[in-house]
């Protein structure tokens, strides 16, 4: 049985099916044991897969471009899902009419102290400036946030590294936290996973229901617009960014 496996690992790893099978695997385990584990908020799957593929890849050697091969199909539906998200939107736009002021309020209340807060921890801890640069969009999509960071003197890499620790902790420790302030709307709730964890927090919202998720997006959508226009303006101001950037 094991010659057996060995043959098919071979010849999966000299195809671009390696990182597809691999990264579909790892997820539907990851999810299978969310369920075990009575979808816990600790037992995040995105958290468990990363785990899952980062193992697997460090034991059996293999180049990450090699596993990027592969798993570059799946990168390529995140863009087709993102737009879907469009659906539960339109479902919900009288919610989201009624809601306007305070949707507004709290998507500016977050998307400031996400950047700011990181972004002056780092400072204070004598980050250097690149660093905090690249920690400031930490907490938008992954392709809006290496593209700020590009756009304004960081690391593009980093950013993205920083930007799905940020989404698996949120969607990790949000339940407990607003459970915690005793909040009990399904629309605040989302709202506040999709402004502070982006994708990963979004799909977690729509775990636990349509209408938290539809929220998650919109606030996804529209906290990625206002990083993009803030965190430049934030960086300019505070003398981090260089003069050609």
């Amino acid at each position: 049985m094991e010659p057996r496996l060995n043959e098919i690992w071979v010849y999966l790893s000299a195809t671009p099916l390696l990182g597809l099978t691999v990264t579909l695997l790892a997820y539907l385990l990851a999810v299978a044991l969310h369920r075990r584990l009575a979808m816990h908020p600790l037992a995040n799957p995105v958290a468990i897969a990363v785990l899952l593929l980062v193992s697997l890849l460090a034991i059996t050697g293999t180049p990450y471009p090699t596993y990027f091969e592969g798993a570059q199909f799946v990168h390529f539906l995140l863009g087709p899902a993102t737009v879907a998200l469009g659906l539960p939107l339109y479902e919900q736009r009288a919610r989201i009419r009624r809601l306007a002021i305070p949707l507004f309020a709290g998507l500016l209340a977050g998307t400031v102290t996400a950047v700011v807060s990181a972004a002056g921890i780092a400072m204070l801890l004598g980050a250097s400036p690149q660093t905090v640069l690249s920690l400031a969009p930490k907490s938008v999509t992954t392709p809006v946030a290496m593209g700020i960071a590009e756009r304004i003197g960081g690391l593009p890499s980093l950013t993205a590294t920083l930007v799905i620790a940020t989404g698996m902790i949120g969607a990790m420790i949000a339940a407990p936290l607003l459970n915690l302030v005793r909040i009990r709307s399904q629309e605040a709730r989302g709202f506040a996973l999709g402004v502070a964890s982006h994708g990963i927090g979004t799909a977690r919202a729509f775990q636990v229901s349509e209408e938290m998720g539809a929220f998650a997006g919109l606030a996804m959508g529209l906290a990625a617009l206002l990083t993009a226009l803030l965190v430049p303006m934030l960086a300019g101001w505070a003398g981090l960014m260089s003069p050609g950037a």
